[in-house]
């Protein structure tokens, strides 16, 4: 049974990947390039003992760090940059690349406030508008949006859980 076809992306929420990666602050950086590297993206989100997001580790941090000499020995918390870029999921595509462009960052967070803990819940980057620009039809973006095809999240959840070690949705030690 073949699919209808996805709507034409016109809003950050119809073009954003869901799940974001974060890490502790105690995760070393080459831990970070790895799975930069592994999972194709931009960044990582670091997170304080609670959950809250306190800032995020990129492909620029990490460059940066690597000029050091003892870059092996550095953490998250040694080269995270301070907050975390965000955007609200009902603005236009473009608008939100200009403010990408004008803030001069490569990628925004959407956040989730539960509980008293703001965390990210959802990411758009300059891989995001690649992809737009380069489809051919609307399927060729199906993985991505609200209407990507994805796992639930309490299944997320549960998987991520029964993971003790290594490279997940969430990055531990």
């Amino acid at each position: 049974m073949q699919k209808d076809p996805l709507p034409n992306p016109e809003l950050v929420r119809d073009l954003m990947t869901v799940g974001v990666v974060t890490c502790r602050t105690n995760i070393p950086v080459t831990t970070i390039a790895e799975a930069i590297l592994e999972k194709d993206i931009e960044a990582v989100v670091v997170l304080d003992e609670e959950g809250h997001a306190l800032g995020i580790v990129g492909q620029d941090e990490l460059v940066k760090a690597y000029g050091c000499s003892n870059f092996e020995d550095l953490t998250a918390e040694d080269i995270l940059s301070d907050g975390v870029p965000q955007i609200p999921p009902d603005i236009p595509i473009p608008v939100a690349s200009q403010l990408m462009e004008d803030q001069g960052v490569r990628v925004f967070f959407l956040m989730h406030h539960s509980g008293g803990i703001e965390y990210p819940a959802a990411v758009i980057s300059y891989k995001h508008f690649l992809r737009h620009m380069a489809m051919k039809e609307s399927d060729d973006l199906r993985d991505m949006g609200i209407y990507a095809d994805r796992q639930s999240p309490l299944d997320e959840f549960i998987e991520r859980c029964e993971k003790e070690k290594g490279i997940g949705t969430h990055l531990n030690k």
